[in-house]
């Protein structure tokens, strides 16, 4: 019977998600961490870390993936089961990268059904003996997260096939999508069970487990954790079709590391996160990461490899040698090209035919002589498009066959079963060429297979040319897989040119033997030292050099469902305590309250931008303490502010990042800009236009000080590439002219040098020193980007003797995200209410010092 926890999985895909169902467990915990262990079988829980790390350091990585390297059958007297390992798979390999004393844990399903009452000996068995963790799936969940989800929706998704109508490709299915999540919490619950979580890492695999990091990241904030996708990524218009496709794309940034076979999987993905996230990536010292709520998320790039030891091990075997004799005989005074793929609707075995059939037409002289031989493995998935192509396929081989074969020669051999990795290597050793098809494929190794087998064993007579002569081979390969950007001798081709791929087998097959030689020899020295053992190594590498900084940092987890997200701070970085800066504000006898505006005190979401009328009289409570020193810092003009703010008669105004300022209503406005020649802005517009003209979505702000190009409602990618040609193309034109040319979050700007915040903050604080106020009390707070100049100024300003040692600095952001402040409130509301408290502790102004106070200075 289905447990009750699975019956509304709504509300697993909502990110409400509940506790499932609890059975004896008799897994050991492995924890560092205080407190009672049932903690972790509450979702609810807060996240489980230690800022102590263990007595005990025990470096291990847990593997997760949808199935373990483990092989299991039934015993023959049908009593429990016997498991072995499962040498063809990658995962099982991936520790000959690792540190020789790191342990390895696997975390996965297995390939049979394990009955309800057979489950906990079966953990317990394969958790002492081959280290591994199942996790169970009940039928109906595996049915609809594997074959539903996994293989109806991403599968075919990321190997670039739209749903384009009910019949091809089928509808979204949210039910599937739930049994997605679904199926991924229990694999979460596992890799809980088994956990160290201030020591271990884990490496999470493939499309399978994609919302899997976020589950893991809520439970344990600094977990130390690297995702590799196995499969293509597709283009961001691709990818945007997915109905669910922010939730696994901030379900995955909850990742430290991604892994990807190429810069093309990984540009997309990075696309996808500028599109949909804007998020942008930096590129520092060849590495390649997203900034994500204070964490740097990296971006590995990194084909994997195959496992050079097996291959060289099975190349040894007796029964090889044998085989090979075998194919020699059947394939005597032949030449053998080779096809070896997954029945599937994606790897091009149709075309490959067609190919095949149109080289035999355009050279006769091929006719009798040629023959392919294409294995055919099994097919994992099902649906009307397999069997269409399953049935396309044996048509042209039967019509290959009928046209150009003969008695003792067949065109077209094709192998319908599965085949051992010892045969398939005797199908290398003698095929003088291996073409592969596939109009879409994340890596393909049969090429590295192929080469390695070709090059045999130095010194065995298992070697490929025992006669001693040299080693050769040849690859058409669809220029469409992963594995095709590493393979520089091989003729890449587009699978759907049937005419173009006819020729590139032809060349393959005519070319001179040197020539053959040359381009094996450069391939097999790639692939001898990119192997599995290097990929992984590599990986592991950089997601130790990408946690390093984890404990350090405090981490806060934020948001819900998959807008779950953890927000890594600097440790000196807090909220800020409003009775903290109420006893400081009390105790001060001279204080400066610089504010911005739009993000601090307003909203950036509001639409009217005028103050309320709340703002306002708290402006005011504080601009008429005499002790006090008010002012907005703002990026906006000062006609505006002028005029919002004209209420406040005391309130000092900095408009335009301080290009203009005044000190009260009733003073002059002073220009602060080192030039007030504006010569400039004839140059700066045209370009400007230009750029407008040519981006739609565009457009040019005019400031009185100030040209402003926003791009965010543009084309992301496109307004991004425009704002650095544009901003090459201004600092070029502008170099001799006194401005500076910054670019900011969707905007270029060009304003005279000489202005920011930074130097507004500076001189107030040195206006006060010079009439005797010097500051003892500093409040700064502000959003943005421009901000980050008045809170650096704060920090110089007591080094430099503008402020006093002992002058109580508040310097806070609105927001937790990196900042130079050391303080933030999480919103405007915060603000407004912090700014009451600071109003409600202000002196009354005194008859005998009106018009002291800000208006003083």
């Amino acid at each position: 019977m289905m447990s009750r926890s699975y019956t509304n999985l709504l509300d697993l895909a909502s990110g409400n998600f509940p506790v499932m169902g609890r059975e004896k467990k008799r897994l050991p915990r492995v924890m560092t961490v205080a407190g009672v262990i049932s903690e972790l079988d509450d979702d609810q829980a807060n996240s489980v870390t230690s800022d102590v790390p263990s007595s005990v350091v025990v470096d291990r990585v847990i593997i997760v993936a949808n199935q373990l390297p483990v092989k299991a059958k039934r015993r023959p007297d049908n009593k429990g089961w016997s498991f072995s390992w499962d040498e063809d798979s990658l995962l099982l390999h991936i520790k000959d990268g690792l540190p020789d004393d790191m342990e390895v844990i696997y975390v996965g399903s297995l390939r049979v059904e394990v009955d309800s009452s057979e489950q906990d000996d079966v953990s317990q068995l394969l958790l002492e003996r081959f280290k591994c963790v199942p996790a169970f799936l009940p039928p109906d969940i595996l049915t609809r997260y594997y074959h539903g989800f996994c293989k109806q929706h991403l599968w075919p998704l990321f190997h670039y096939m739209i749903p384009y109508s009910a019949s091809h490709g089928g509808r979204f299915d949210r039910s599937l999508w739930e049994a997605y999540v679904a199926a991924n919490k229990i694999f979460s619950q596992k890799v809980i069970e088994v956990i160290n979580p201030d020591d271990d890492y884990v490496w999470i695999h493939d499309y399978h487990l994609m919302v899997l990091p976020t589950f893991l990241r809520r439970r344990f904030n600094r977990l130390r954790m690297g995702f590799f996708l196995h499969s293509p990524f597709p283009s961001s218009e691709i990818y945007r079709t997915l109905p669910v496709r922010e939730e696994i794309l901030k379900a995955l940034l909850n990742s430290d590391l991604i892994g990807f076979h190429t810069f093309d999987y990984a540009r997309h993905f990075l696309s996808c996160c500028s599109r949909m996230l804007g998020l942008e990536y930096q590129s520092k010292r060849g590495y390649i990461g997203l900034e994500y709520y204070g964490r740097t998320v990296g971006i590995k790039i990194m084909p994997v490899g195959i496992h050079m030891g097996q291959i060289e091990s099975v190349l040894k075997l007796a029964d090889k040698d044998w085989r090979v004799g075998e194919l020699k005989q059947q394939f005597e005074g032949k030449t053998v090209l080779l096809g070896v793929d997954d029945m599937d609707i994606f790897k091009g075995v149709d075309l490959k035919l067609l190919a095949m059939e149109q080289m035999l037409k355009q050279h006769p002289k091929w006719q009798g002589r040629a023959v392919l031989v294409q294995i055919a493995n099994p097919a994992r998935g099902k649906g009307k498009e397999l069997e269409e192509i399953q049935a396309e396929m044996q048509a042209t081989r039967k019509r290959i066959n009928d046209t150009f074969g003969s008695p003792g020669y067949e065109p077209v051999v094709f192998i319908d079963r599965p085949v051992s990795l010892s045969e398939r290597v005797a199908y290398y050793s003698v095929a003088e060429c291996v073409v592969v098809t596939a109009v879409r494929d994340g890596m393909n190794l049969t090429p590295y297979e192929y080469i390695v087998c070709r090059q045999g064993i130095s010194g065995s007579d298992s070697s490929l040319e025992s006669s001693g002569g040299p080693r050769k081979s040849m690859l058409v390969v669809s220029e469409f897989i992963g594995c095709s950007p590493s393979l520089s001798g091989a003729i890449r081709v587009n699978p759907w040119n049937v005419e173009a791929t006819a020729e590139a087998m032809n060349e393959a097959i005519s070319m001179a033997d040197a020539e053959k030689q040359l381009r094996h020899e450069k391939h097999y020295r790639y692939v001898s030292t990119h192997d599995v053992a290097y990929w992984s190594r590599s990986f592991f590498q950089d997601m130790e050099r990408t946690c390093q900084d984890h404990f350090r940092r405090r981490c806060w987890g934020i948001g819900l469902s998959f807008g779950f997200r953890v927000v890594a701070l600097d440790p000196n970085f807090r909220k800020l305590s409003i009775d903290a800066i109420v006893s400081a504000y009390s105790r001060s006898k001279s204080r400066a309250i610089l504010l911005d505006y739009d993000g601090t005190v307003m909203p950036q979401t509001s639409i009217n931008k005028k103050p309320s009328q709340e703002v306002i009289s708290l402006i005011n409570t504080l601009c008429s303490d005499v002790r006090n020193t008010v002012f907005v810092v703002s990026g906006r003009g000062r006609e505006s502010l002028g005029k919002w703010f004209s209420p406040c008669k005391k309130l000092g105004i900095a408009a335009e990042h301080g290009y203009f300022m005044r000190w009260s209503e009733d003073k002059e406005w002073e220009t602060c800009g080192q030039s007030n020649d504006f010569g400039w802005v004839q140059m700066a517009e045209p370009v400007m236009q230009l750029y407008t003209e040519a981006t739609d979505g565009s457009s040019i702000e005019k400031k009185e000080s100030a040209l402003v190009w926003h791009h965010r409602d543009a084309d992301p990618g496109f307004g991004s590439s425009q704002a650095k040609e544009m901003l090459d193309h201004l600092e070029s034109v502008l170099a001799n002219e006194p401005v500076a040319v910054k670019s900011g979050q969707f905007i270029v700007e060009v304003k005279p040098q000489g202005v920011s915040k930074g130097i507004v903050a500076e001189k107030i604080f040195t206006s006060m020193a010079e009439i005797g106020k010097q500051a003892d009390f500093v409040l700064c707070i502000g959003d943005d980007r421009s901000d980050e100049d008045m809170f650096e100024i704060i920090g110089n300003a007591m080094n430099s003797g503008v402020l006093s040692a002992n002058t109580s600095l508040f310097a806070c952001t609105v927001g937790q995200k990196p900042s130079k402040a050391k303080y933030y409130l999480d919103d405007t509301t915060e603000v407004v209410i912090m700014l009451e408290a600071l109003a409600e502790v202000s002196s009354p102004p005194l008859s005998t010092e009106i018009g002291s106070g800000s208006g003083s200075l």
